[in-house]
């Protein structure tokens, strides 16, 4: 079903955009000169969740970090650990957030991580040790469907947790 298009100079970043294909189940998709919006469908949709409902076994985790450094860093880590098939690093987000008394503002990176559910508690425990912050953001979002060729390589580049 299409619910809506918008022209590709909108204000939309890179973080709206996730959110909008990992909360809502949108697929985003592109034609000359706009974006648009479809939520997926058993017809649309892909992978294990569109055929029967099952898990996949797999998850996409979100961080912010500082700067540049620290998502190489970070990344580095979790990838050559086999604790993160890939990690995207997307520039260009401003966080406002509520934290000791008092709201802020910060220019930040995101890091989409693709992983295994299973291996969500050591990668939240390696992310602690190696970001700078008090508290990290680790939050996951279920892939319940997907290539299952890309789905495949995601799992067999991670370790078994």
């Amino acid at each position: 079903m299409h619910i809506g298009h918008w022209t590709t100079s909108s204000a939309l970043t890179a973080s709206a955009v996730l959110l909008l294909t990992a909360v809502l189940g949108l697929h985003i998709y592109s034609s000359p000169g706009r974006a648009h919006a479809s939520m997926a469908t058993p017809a649309t949709g892909a992978g294990a969740a569109a055929a029967g409902g099952s898990d996949t076994g797999a998850i996409v985790v979100y961080c912010t970090v500082p700067n540049q450094e620290v998502a190489d860093k970070l990344s580095g880590v979790l990838v050559e650990g086999k604790l993160a098939a890939c990690v995207n690093i997307v520039p260009g987000l401003t966080s406002v957030y509520w934290w000791d008394g008092k709201v802020n503002r910060d220019a930040e990176l995101l890091l989409v991580i693709k992983t295994r559910a299973s291996l969500l508690g050591e990668l939240t425990a390696a992310i602690k040790s190696n970001h700078p912050y008090d508290e990290p953001e680790v939050i996951s979002l279920p892939i319940t469907g997907g290539s299952p060729s890309y789905l495949a390589w995601l799992l067999s580049s991670t370790k078994a947790g």
